[in-house]
Protein backbone atom coordinates (compact mmCIF):
# COMPACT_ATOMS: atom_id res chain seq x y z
CA UNK A 1 0.00 0.00 0.00
CA UNK A 2 1.56 2.97 -1.16
CA UNK A 3 1.86 6.13 1.56
CA UNK A 4 0.21 8.39 -0.64
CA UNK A 5 -3.40 6.60 0.58
CA UNK A 6 -5.65 8.92 3.30
CA UNK A 7 -8.41 6.87 5.67
CA UNK A 8 -10.92 9.53 6.32
CA UNK A 9 -12.48 8.97 9.27
CA UNK A 10 -15.91 10.53 10.95
CA UNK A 11 -15.87 12.73 13.36
CA UNK A 12 -17.43 10.68 16.08
CA UNK A 13 -14.85 9.04 18.29
CA UNK A 14 -15.29 5.36 18.79
CA UNK A 15 -13.02 2.43 19.72
CA UNK A 16 -13.17 0.59 16.14
CA UNK A 17 -11.64 4.37 14.68
CA UNK A 18 -9.15 4.44 17.43
CA UNK A 19 -8.25 1.06 16.17
CA UNK A 20 -8.26 1.63 12.51
CA UNK A 21 -6.48 4.79 12.81
CA UNK A 22 -3.36 3.31 14.32
CA UNK A 23 -3.70 -0.02 11.69
CA UNK A 24 -3.62 2.69 9.18
CA UNK A 25 -0.49 4.20 10.59
CA UNK A 26 1.36 1.26 10.97
CA UNK A 27 0.83 0.36 7.18
CA UNK A 28 1.96 4.01 6.05
CA UNK A 29 -1.26 5.67 5.04
CA UNK A 30 -2.24 8.71 6.50
CA UNK A 31 -5.51 8.99 8.47
CA UNK A 32 -6.93 12.44 8.33
CA UNK A 33 -10.86 13.21 10.52
CA UNK A 34 -13.20 15.04 8.66
CA UNK A 35 -14.73 18.07 10.44
CA UNK A 36 -18.25 18.58 10.93
CA UNK A 37 -18.84 16.11 8.23
CA UNK A 38 -17.22 18.13 5.48
CA UNK A 39 -14.58 17.28 3.53
CA UNK A 40 -10.96 18.62 5.26
CA UNK A 41 -9.10 21.44 4.22
CA UNK A 42 -6.12 19.77 1.66
CA UNK A 43 -7.94 16.37 1.42
CA UNK A 44 -8.51 16.76 -1.88
CA UNK A 45 -5.03 16.99 -3.00
CA UNK A 46 -4.15 14.69 -0.08
CA UNK A 47 -4.15 11.01 -2.67
CA UNK A 48 -6.03 8.33 -2.69
CA UNK A 49 -8.84 8.61 -0.58
CA UNK A 50 -11.05 5.38 1.69
CA UNK A 51 -13.23 6.59 4.06
CA UNK A 52 -14.71 4.74 7.46
CA UNK A 53 -17.32 6.54 9.73
CA UNK A 54 -21.32 5.75 8.07
CA UNK A 55 -23.64 7.20 5.40
CA UNK A 56 -23.58 11.02 6.60
CA UNK A 57 -20.04 10.83 6.21
CA UNK A 58 -19.68 9.15 2.75
CA UNK A 59 -22.64 11.31 1.77
CA UNK A 60 -20.76 14.50 2.65
CA UNK A 61 -17.98 13.37 0.73
CA UNK A 62 -17.78 10.62 -1.45
CA UNK A 63 -18.16 12.60 -4.12
CA UNK A 64 -15.57 15.11 -3.84
CA UNK A 65 -12.59 12.90 -2.98
CA UNK A 66 -14.20 10.22 -5.96
CA UNK A 67 -14.63 7.67 -3.21
CA UNK A 68 -16.99 4.70 -4.35
CA UNK A 69 -18.89 3.32 -1.05
CA UNK A 70 -20.32 -0.38 -1.24
CA UNK A 71 -22.68 -1.56 0.52
CA UNK A 72 -25.44 -4.52 -0.08
CA UNK A 73 -28.67 -4.25 -1.70
CA UNK A 74 -31.61 -3.02 0.45
CA UNK A 75 -33.15 -6.11 0.00
CA UNK A 76 -30.63 -8.40 0.41
CA UNK A 77 -31.88 -10.09 3.51
CA UNK A 78 -35.57 -10.24 2.20
CA UNK A 79 -34.03 -12.56 -1.08
CA UNK A 80 -32.50 -15.07 1.24
CA UNK A 81 -34.27 -18.28 1.54
CA UNK A 82 -36.27 -18.97 4.63
CA UNK A 83 -33.57 -22.17 5.70
CA UNK A 84 -31.17 -19.30 6.04
CA UNK A 85 -33.14 -16.29 7.98
CA UNK A 86 -34.97 -18.65 10.22
CA UNK A 87 -38.08 -15.97 9.74
CA UNK A 88 -39.70 -14.60 7.15
CA UNK A 89 -38.53 -11.00 6.06
CA UNK A 90 -40.10 -8.69 3.54
CA UNK A 91 -38.63 -5.30 1.98
CA UNK A 92 -41.78 -2.94 1.54
CA UNK A 93 -41.74 0.49 1.75
CA UNK A 94 -42.11 2.93 5.06
CA UNK A 95 -45.68 3.44 3.71
CA UNK A 96 -46.91 -0.49 3.40
CA UNK A 97 -45.51 -1.35 6.73
CA UNK A 98 -47.07 1.56 8.61
CA UNK A 99 -50.39 -0.81 7.45
CA UNK A 100 -49.04 -3.92 9.11
CA UNK A 101 -51.21 -4.92 12.17
CA UNK A 102 -49.23 -7.28 13.98
CA UNK A 103 -45.93 -7.04 15.97
CA UNK A 104 -43.00 -6.94 13.76
CA UNK A 105 -39.14 -6.22 13.74
CA UNK A 106 -38.61 -3.11 11.77
CA UNK A 107 -35.59 -1.84 10.37
CA UNK A 108 -33.93 0.80 7.36
CA UNK A 109 -32.08 -1.38 5.67
CA UNK A 110 -28.87 0.63 6.11
CA UNK A 111 -29.37 4.32 7.55
CA UNK A 112 -30.46 4.08 10.61
CA UNK A 113 -33.27 7.03 9.93
CA UNK A 114 -35.31 5.43 12.50
CA UNK A 115 -34.40 3.05 15.34
CA UNK A 116 -34.69 -0.66 14.52
CA UNK A 117 -37.21 -2.66 17.06
CA UNK A 118 -40.07 -4.43 17.35
CA UNK A 119 -42.91 -2.27 16.78
CA UNK A 120 -46.67 -3.55 18.13
CA UNK A 121 -48.18 -2.74 15.07
CA UNK A 122 -47.43 -0.05 11.70
CA UNK A 123 -49.40 2.30 14.02
CA UNK A 124 -46.20 3.04 16.06
CA UNK A 125 -43.73 3.25 13.23
CA UNK A 126 -42.51 7.47 12.03
CA UNK A 127 -45.49 9.15 9.93
CA UNK A 128 -45.20 10.88 6.83
CA UNK A 129 -44.30 14.05 8.56
CA UNK A 130 -40.91 12.62 9.48
CA UNK A 131 -40.31 10.33 6.72
CA UNK A 132 -41.63 9.72 2.88
CA UNK A 133 -44.06 6.90 2.13
CA UNK A 134 -41.27 5.53 -0.15
CA UNK A 135 -38.53 5.19 2.34
CA UNK A 136 -37.38 1.56 2.00
CA UNK A 137 -37.53 -0.50 5.45
CA UNK A 138 -37.33 -4.55 6.15
CA UNK A 139 -40.04 -5.90 7.64
CA UNK A 140 -39.24 -9.37 10.05
CA UNK A 141 -41.11 -11.74 11.95
CA UNK A 142 -39.88 -11.42 15.87
CA UNK A 143 -36.76 -13.97 16.35
CA UNK A 144 -34.76 -14.34 19.80
CA UNK A 145 -30.89 -14.60 19.01
CA UNK A 146 -28.99 -16.56 21.83
CA UNK A 147 -25.77 -14.95 20.34
CA UNK A 148 -24.70 -12.79 17.88
CA UNK A 149 -21.99 -12.41 15.51
CA UNK A 150 -19.93 -10.01 12.83
CA UNK A 151 -18.45 -11.22 9.70
CA UNK A 152 -15.93 -9.02 7.79
CA UNK A 153 -16.25 -10.22 4.56
CA UNK A 154 -13.76 -10.27 1.74
CA UNK A 155 -14.26 -11.72 -1.85
CA UNK A 156 -16.98 -14.33 -0.52
CA UNK A 157 -15.00 -15.61 2.49
CA UNK A 158 -14.73 -14.42 6.32
CA UNK A 159 -11.68 -12.56 6.66
CA UNK A 160 -12.26 -12.08 10.31
CA UNK A 161 -15.00 -12.21 12.71
CA UNK A 162 -16.31 -11.56 16.33
CA UNK A 163 -18.83 -12.66 18.89
CA UNK A 164 -20.11 -9.23 19.80
CA UNK A 165 -23.77 -10.34 22.04
CA UNK A 166 -24.68 -13.46 24.27
CA UNK A 167 -28.45 -12.84 24.49
CA UNK A 168 -29.31 -9.31 25.02
CA UNK A 169 -26.10 -8.63 26.64
CA UNK A 170 -23.14 -7.06 24.57
CA UNK A 171 -20.50 -9.51 25.06
CA UNK A 172 -17.45 -9.11 22.45
CA UNK A 173 -14.71 -11.90 22.11
CA UNK A 174 -12.64 -12.67 19.36
CA UNK A 175 -14.68 -15.64 17.01
CA UNK A 176 -11.38 -17.76 17.58
CA UNK A 177 -11.95 -18.29 21.16
CA UNK A 178 -15.91 -18.44 21.01
CA UNK A 179 -16.78 -22.39 21.91
CA UNK A 180 -19.22 -22.12 18.64
CA UNK A 181 -16.54 -20.92 16.34
CA UNK A 182 -16.36 -23.84 14.18
CA UNK A 183 -20.36 -23.94 13.86
CA UNK A 184 -20.40 -19.74 12.96
CA UNK A 185 -17.75 -20.89 9.69
CA UNK A 186 -19.91 -23.38 8.61
CA UNK A 187 -22.95 -21.30 8.50
CA UNK A 188 -21.11 -18.68 7.28
CA UNK A 189 -20.09 -20.91 4.32
CA UNK A 190 -23.48 -22.04 3.17
CA UNK A 191 -24.63 -18.95 3.36
CA UNK A 192 -21.77 -17.10 1.35
CA UNK A 193 -22.05 -19.56 -1.19
CA UNK A 194 -25.76 -18.91 -1.44
CA UNK A 195 -25.70 -15.49 -1.68
CA UNK A 196 -22.71 -15.95 -4.12
CA UNK A 197 -22.88 -12.78 -6.45
CA UNK A 198 -25.64 -10.68 -4.38
CA UNK A 199 -22.90 -8.91 -1.92
CA UNK A 200 -20.16 -6.51 -3.08
CA UNK A 201 -16.67 -7.96 -2.35
CA UNK A 202 -16.43 -6.21 0.89
CA UNK A 203 -19.05 -6.24 3.50
CA UNK A 204 -20.19 -6.81 6.88
CA UNK A 205 -22.23 -9.72 7.25
CA UNK A 206 -24.27 -10.92 10.61
CA UNK A 207 -25.29 -14.38 12.06
CA UNK A 208 -27.15 -15.91 14.66
CA UNK A 209 -28.15 -18.55 16.26
CA UNK A 210 -31.69 -18.28 17.40
CA UNK A 211 -33.33 -19.21 21.12
CA UNK A 212 -34.96 -22.29 18.56
CA UNK A 213 -31.48 -23.50 18.02
CA UNK A 214 -31.17 -22.60 13.86
CA UNK A 215 -28.48 -20.80 13.13
CA UNK A 216 -29.77 -17.57 10.48
CA UNK A 217 -28.40 -14.30 8.80
CA UNK A 218 -29.09 -11.45 11.17
CA UNK A 219 -28.03 -8.61 8.68
CA UNK A 220 -25.69 -7.13 6.23
CA UNK A 221 -24.16 -3.85 6.53
CA UNK A 222 -21.78 -1.62 4.87
CA UNK A 223 -18.09 -2.35 6.26
CA UNK A 224 -17.24 1.23 6.04
CA UNK A 225 -19.88 2.12 8.98
CA UNK A 226 -19.58 -1.00 10.82
CA UNK A 227 -18.08 -1.08 14.13
CA UNK A 228 -15.15 -4.17 14.71
CA UNK A 229 -16.09 -5.42 18.16
CA UNK A 230 -13.12 -7.79 18.64
CA UNK A 231 -11.92 -8.53 14.97
CA UNK A 232 -8.78 -7.83 14.53
CA UNK A 233 -7.63 -4.14 12.89
CA UNK A 234 -5.71 -5.03 10.88
CA UNK A 235 -8.29 -7.64 9.01
CA UNK A 236 -10.93 -5.12 9.79
CA UNK A 237 -8.54 -2.48 7.62
CA UNK A 238 -8.27 -4.59 4.50
CA UNK A 239 -11.71 -5.20 3.87
CA UNK A 240 -13.11 -1.34 5.29
CA UNK A 241 -9.91 -0.30 2.21
CA UNK A 242 -11.71 -2.53 -0.68
CA UNK A 243 -15.17 -1.20 0.97
CA UNK A 244 -14.86 2.57 0.31
CA UNK A 245 -11.79 4.04 -2.10
CA UNK A 246 -11.12 5.30 -5.08
CA UNK A 247 -13.61 5.12 -7.62
CA UNK A 248 -10.66 4.02 -10.52
CA UNK A 249 -10.03 1.17 -8.36
CA UNK A 250 -13.14 -0.25 -7.98
CA UNK A 251 -14.20 -3.43 -10.02
CA UNK A 252 -16.32 -3.60 -12.41
CA UNK A 253 -18.71 -6.14 -10.17
CA UNK A 254 -18.63 -3.89 -7.37
CA UNK A 255 -19.98 -0.79 -9.29
CA UNK A 256 -23.25 -1.93 -9.10
CA UNK A 257 -23.21 -1.74 -5.35
CA UNK A 258 -22.07 1.85 -5.19
CA UNK A 259 -24.33 3.69 -2.97
CA UNK A 260 -26.18 6.16 -4.04
CA UNK A 261 -25.32 9.31 -2.63
CA UNK A 262 -27.59 11.52 -0.77
CA UNK A 263 -27.39 15.57 -1.50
Amino acid sequence: MNDDRVLLLAPRASDTRQRLTEAATGRGLRAATAEDWRVPDGARDAGRTHLYGGPLLADRVARALDVTALEPPADWLAELPLALTGRRVEAVTLAEARRLRRPAFVKPPTDKFFPARIYPDGSRLPGPDAFDDDLPVLVSDIVRFEREYRLFVLDGAVHDGSRYAVGPRLDPAPLAVDPYAAEVHAFAVELLAACDGSLPSAAVVDVGLSAEGGWAAVEANPAWSSGGYACDPERVLDVVLRAAGPTAETAPTDLPFARTLQR
